[in-house]
């Protein structure tokens, strides 16, 4: 039987090309990141009016005197949700921008 060996040659990579692939990496990582912030806080306030608009009708349909009650503390709580979910998107797109 035959054994063949095989020889890999490796080339050293220079440290100044290494550190600029770190550089770059780094960077891409960090705007990477505050994207997914930025749609994480979207995602999150679209569940979170969506459960609030669902409760407020569930609780109408059960309750229907109190609609007018329940219609403006569901205004007030989705525009706190949006409220922290547009803080949250500005501070990924500063945190990618700048």
């Amino acid at each position: 039987m035959n054994q063949h060996t095989i020889e890999f040659e490796i080339h050293p990579i220079k440290t100044n090309t290494m550190e600029l692939l770190s550089i770059l990496f780094e960077v891409g990582i960090g705007q990477g990141l505050a994207g997914l912030g930025a749609g994480a806080a979207a995602i999150g306030a679209g569940i979170g009016v969506g459960r609030i608009g669902g409760s407020a009708l569930e609780a109408m349909a059960r309750q229907p005197e109190a609609t007018s009650d329940l219609r403006s503390n569901m205004i007030v709580a989705a525009a706190l949700v949006e409220g922290v979910a547009l803080f949250g998107i500005i501070i990924c797109l500063l945190v990618a921008l700048g």
